[in-house]
């Protein structure tokens, strides 16, 4: 009898206290549907993890202090200024250790992509209607992820302590003290005394690199193994059902393109770092709290929360001796509102239809037009609201008053959703109107044929088994039948 290899004896020993054979077996061929938009998910996991291994390696330069100290390093025109730790071990990071510059703008670049990719992610599984039973949890754990994500870069992004991220902790500082009765204590216990305090950085590196990064892994991993729980959604067509999912199995195809596309995804982010300039610390010189940053903006992700404030009137009232200040505090209630509203979606809309049943072919748009006509009217507020937050850069560059910017903004901001609304739903009922014409007369071929009795008429080619399945395989909207029958009334 053949001796077993010594490979088989450890591949015996694992799986006899493991289980790992069968485990192979079961999720080594799982199925992978071929999309590219699939590919979003993929990129937001990849940008994380270039965030964990640039994030780690400039732990080993970066010093989360507040003490002063005076610089004298490669930075000329910084030499002789007083400047924090935390600011000066940034400038060392970029100018005097060998590829420190390259890391740290890796490292910011794949915060702005990751928090992206989710946004853009989450748009895509609510657009298709992926959220659906028995998705919805995990639906919250991509909210959840989203929305610590936001908050994460924000403490980055403060960690320098250069005059730039002061001035975003000043716009934070505000916006506690405009909590009624508890703001003060609450920026007291932010920043450790009055602003800006000498512990804020510490704070923010425990939270950055140890509290926020666990709790994102660990909603990462419950996500994938939700995902492999309930199986991947797959868009209607031919072989696709509810019970089913086509595809490329895990082990070797879906892992050969998973582990290209996260070196192209790597790639990507560290050639961007290299051309393209992002958080010039040095240019903006440490934080003093006498000083404020011309053209101050945050990264794109918050834009549209200081686009609130920025647009908001200045109202003050005054209760029982003390001045609420409405200026701040209704921004500051309304931007949590906008992202609750997106992480609640799944349970109002299930609600509001009445829809129990499990989902796990996608929709097209077009075929729900209320729900693609709500998230195009959110994102038009989401963009409006950036450019507020941005109106003095849009007033400059434009040749206008910023009084002008601002007004047209706060009158968009009630406007423009309501019509993109209206619209998107108009443009989705009209591609259903052409889908049902492409399925009742076939595709143009553009030959134009004379009848017998001198008429000329274009010929259409029926559509295959396989396109007539893809255009059929959905609920007709509710609403949609209703327009056909207020269309063929006599």
């Amino acid at each position: 009898m053949k001796q077993a290899s010594r490979g088989e004896r450890v591949a015996d020993w694992f799986d006899g206290r493991l289980g790992s054979h069968a485990l192979g077996r079961t999720y080594l061929r799982k199925v992978f549907p071929d999309h590219w938009s699939f590919l979003l998910g993929e990129i937001c996991l990849y940008s994380f993890a270039v965030l964990i291994l640039t994030g780690v390696w400039l732990t080993f330069f970066f010093h989360p202090s507040m003490n002063e100290v005076t610089y004298q390093g490669s930075y000329v025109p910084l030499n002789g200024v007083r400047m924090s730790e935390a600011y000066a071990s940034t400038l060392d990071i970029s100018f005097e250790v060998r590829g420190g510059l390259l890391i740290r703008q890796v490292h910011h670049w794949a915060a702005l992509v990751f928090v992206a990719g989710m946004l853009t992610h989450m748009m895509r599984h609510f657009f298709t209607g992926s959220y659906r039973k028995p998705r919805e949890v995990n639906w919250l754990f991509g909210w959840l992820l989203l929305f610590l994500g936001m908050f994460e870069g924000l403490f980055g992004y403060s960690l320098p302590d250069d005059l730039l991220s002061g001035t975003g902790l000043r716009f934070v500082n505000g916006a506690l003290l405009a909590v009624p009765i508890v703001g003060t204590y609450l920026s007291m216990f932010l920043f450790g005394g009055e602003f800006p305090g000498d512990d804020i950085v510490a704070r923010f590196y425990a939270l950055h690199i140890l509290v926020i990064p666990g709790i994102m892994a660990a909603l990462i991993v419950a996500h994938v193994v939700l995902v492999v729980h309930h199986k991947h959604t797959q868009f209607a067509g031919p072989g696709r059902t509810e019970r089913n999912v086509v595809g490329a199995p895990f082990m070797p195809v879906y892992l050969a393109k998973a582990g290209g596309f996260f070196f192209l995804v790597f790639g990507a982010l560290t050639l961007l770092a290299a051309i393209a300039t992002v958080n010039p610390v040095w240019a903006y010189g440490p934080f003093r709290a006498d000083q404020v940053s011309t053209g101050a903006q945050p990264d794109w992700y918050l834009g549209f929360a200081e686009g609130l404030v920025r647009v908001m009137p200045g109202w003050e009232i005054n209760l029982w001796g003390h001045t609420l200040v409405l200026g701040v505090l209704i921004p500051i209630l309304v931007f949590p509102l906008l992202l609750i509203l997106i992480g609640v979606y799944p349970f109002l809309e299930s609600w509001v239809t009445g829809d129990r049943h499990e989902h796990h072919l996608l929709d097209r748009p077009r075929n729900h037009p209320v729900r693609t006509g709500l998230g195009a009217a959110w994102i038009s507020v989401y963009l409006i609201l950036l450019a507020g937050g941005g109106n003095d850069i849009v007033a400059t560059q434009l040749h206008l008053s910023i009084n002008t910017v601002t007004w047209v903004i706060r009158i968009a901001v009630f406007v423009l959703p309501v019509a993109v609304f209206a619209l998107t739903r108009r443009i989705c009922l009209g591609l259903q109107l052409r889908d049902r014409e492409l399925i009742e007369h076939g595709r143009e071929t553009g030959i134009v044929k004379r009848l017998p009795h001198g008429e000329y008429a274009e010929l259409h080619e029926p559509l295959t088994q396989a396109r007539l399945h893809t255009l059929t395989a959905h609920e007709r909207p509710r609403e949609f039948v209703e327009h056909e029958s207020r269309v063929e009334l006599p």
